[in-house]
């Protein structure tokens, strides 16, 4: 972990009293400032703080670890050596997580143009269905679709990601469309392993919530997987809308329930701090926040006309 970033926090901690507050004042989550306090303490090997249920106070260690911690600080604030880089020319190494769905579908072509237009960065792609731990796994930022976020984590919300349900032709010639949500309990239904395994959520056209429990004989913790199993008839999925969308342009999928709306998912950067933020990882945070708003491609991901659907048997 960064020394330096612990040095603060530890003195943020010392001169507010607690590490609620020390978090408050940092804009950082309060697991990162408890992680930043274990390292200084391994560092120092020893304990730094008295910890009661009222006040944290200082130990003989922490008073002269808190003094070698604020002439740390100055002296690095006297080094600007690399600051007009920093500020002008986003540059160095970020580490990203997200889906493999979801970075086949936006964020390998949003990373591309995103090093295209800083060419002094690069990117380490890592692909992941399940919440990292970004600082023991030395992730930059994390996208994750979800509205379940845990209440101590930073996040910026980049878009929506909307779903479809959908099936197969093949399937459908055998067991028929189901005209109403009611009607998927009834058929076998992929299920996601991190989302709505059993209970899948809608909106009908007059704005009133409706669910279905669904099950079936494949489930699996990644989307992709399921969307392939769609195309080769095993049932019906809720797939993300920028995977599906193309598939049921060609008609190799068939859109269902276009009067209801499957549950809508946010799209977020989850990040460790704001203050203590680099430029390169600041300029990926505004880059795919207008990325997702204005680029053609991902928008065209996002749509699908259902002008002349297939002709399903029943």
């Amino acid at each position: 972990m960064d020394r330096i970033t612990a040095a603060q926090v530890f003195v943020s901690i010392a001169e507010r009293g607690s590490m609620i507050a020390a978090a408050d004042a940092l804009d950082m989550s309060r697991a990162m400032v408890t992680r930043y306090l274990a390292e200084m303490e391994s560092w120092a090997g020893a304990r730094l703080l008295h910890r009661s249920t009222r006040r944290l106070s200082l130990t003989e260690a922490g008073a002269l670890t808190l003094a070698r911690c604020r002439s740390m600080l100055e002296l690095a604030g006297t080094m600007a050596l690399t600051a007009p880089l920093e500020a002008g020319a986003p540059h160095g190494l970020l580490r990203l997580s997200c889906s493999q769905s979801l970075a086949q579908a936006a964020l390998a072509p949003a990373v591309t143009a995103y090093l295209q237009r800083y060419p002094h960065t690069s990117v380490d792609l890592q692909m992941s269905n399940r919440a990292v731990n970004l600082v023991e796994q030395r992730i930059d930022l994390a996208l994750r679709i979800t509205n379940a976020l845990e209440p101590n984590l930073i996040a910026r919300q980049l878009a929506w990601c909307d779903s479809v349900v959908c099936a197969a032709p093949a399937y459908l010639a055998r067991h028929g469309a189901p005209g109403q949500v009611s009607d998927l309990a009834a058929h076998n239904c992929l299920t996601y392993s991190y989302f709505g395994k059993s209970l899948w959520q809608f909106t009908d056209r007059h704005g009133e919530a409706v669910s279905v429990p669904v099950s079936g004989n494949l489930s699996a913790n990644e989307d992709i997987v399921l969307l392939k199993a769609a195309l080769a008839g095993a049932g019906i999925a809720l797939q993300p809308r920028y995977s599906a969308a193309p598939l049921i342009a060609t008609g190799q999928l068939v859109a269902l329930l276009p009067q209801f709306t499957p549950q809508q998912m946010g799209i977020h950067a989850i990040y460790t701090s704001r203050q203590q933020m680099s430029a390169a990882l600041r300029a990926m945070l505004d880059f795919l926040a207008e990325w997702f708003v204005h680029d053609a491609g991902w928008l065209a991901h996002t749509q699908y006309s259902l002008a002349r659907p297939p002709t399903v048997l029943r």
